[in-house]
């Protein structure tokens, strides 16, 4: 009877073990600022939604890892990278060699340009704008692009956030804002935002949209990559772009 319930116990044990086993999948912790519609933000029942969102979930479904996502404001998301509050930045955050000095990137998953927004019949001019103050979103390659051309401008104002650029605007605070153009484009469709249209063409300010990771985590990059190849190749990328916009942001 005890070497019975010996060896019970020891198919209990190993079974016991491997249920532990898948229950412990690896997780993906992800960067994300929340305040970036259609890309990031919280519905009313405090879930994350979005572009950003959708895609993280499913690269974590192609690297069958559990995805937790973690809050941060954006000037701080690449700092608590580094310091391994979490393992990738999905975020809109846009590939440029000053970035690449502090982080590693993925390939792009998705491209914008970056335009003004001005009031309808303004005449807002970004090359004859000495009289007009604008602002942006801080630590971003437009509030970059705008202290490098300070003189163009009266005044330049920088925010936390997409809502409080948009609010600036709308009070008159700013003549315009200068920012990511898809950013811009379901505000623009918006009752808020129906006075207000781009105002001239786009600037390209980048090298497209990508996901940051420590540059120690090759391996990381790499399965990364190998997801975004397969979700691009299957449809499912654009399956995801349907969800927000009616043509290809990629």
């Amino acid at each position: 009877m005890r070497k019975l319930l010996a060896a019970l116990g020891l198919v209990l044990l190993t079974a016991a073990a491997a249920f532990g086993d898948e229950v412990s999948r690896e997780t993906l912790h992800v960067g994300v600022d929340p305040g970036y519609p259609p890309f990031s933000e919280i519905d009313d029942a405090d879930r994350l939604i979005g572009f950003d969102i959708d895609i993280a979930r499913e690269l974590c479904v192609r690297m069958d890892v559990e995805c937790a996502f973690v809050r941060q404001d954006w000037e701080g998301l690449i700092p608590a990278l580094r310091a391994g509050r979490f393992d990738a930045i999905v975020s809109s955050m846009s590939i440029t060699e000053k970035r690449r000095e502090l982080v590693a990137f993925t390939e792009r998953y998705y491209s914008s340009g970056v335009r003004f927004v001005a009031r309808k019949g303004s005449g807002f001019d970004a090359d004859d704008a000495a009289g007009r103050t604008v602002g942006a979103i801080r630590a971003t390659v437009a509030s970059d692009w705008l202290e490098d051309n300070r003189s163009r401008f009266a005044g330049i104002r920088l925010y936390d956030d997409q809502g409080a650029l948009d609010r600036a605007l709308i009070e008159g605070r700013v003549d315009a804002m200068f920012g990511d153009a898809l950013g811009f484009w379901k505000w623009l469709g918006s009752p808020e935002g129906a006075g207000f249209a781009y105002a001239g063409e786009p600037y390209r300010l980048d090298e497209g949209i990508g996901i940051a990771l420590r540059r120690e985590d090759e391996a990381l990059l790499r399965r990364l990559n190998d997801a975004l190849g397969a979700i691009l190749a299957d449809g499912t990328y654009g399956t995801i772009n349907a969800r927000y916009f009616p043509f290809s942001i990629y």
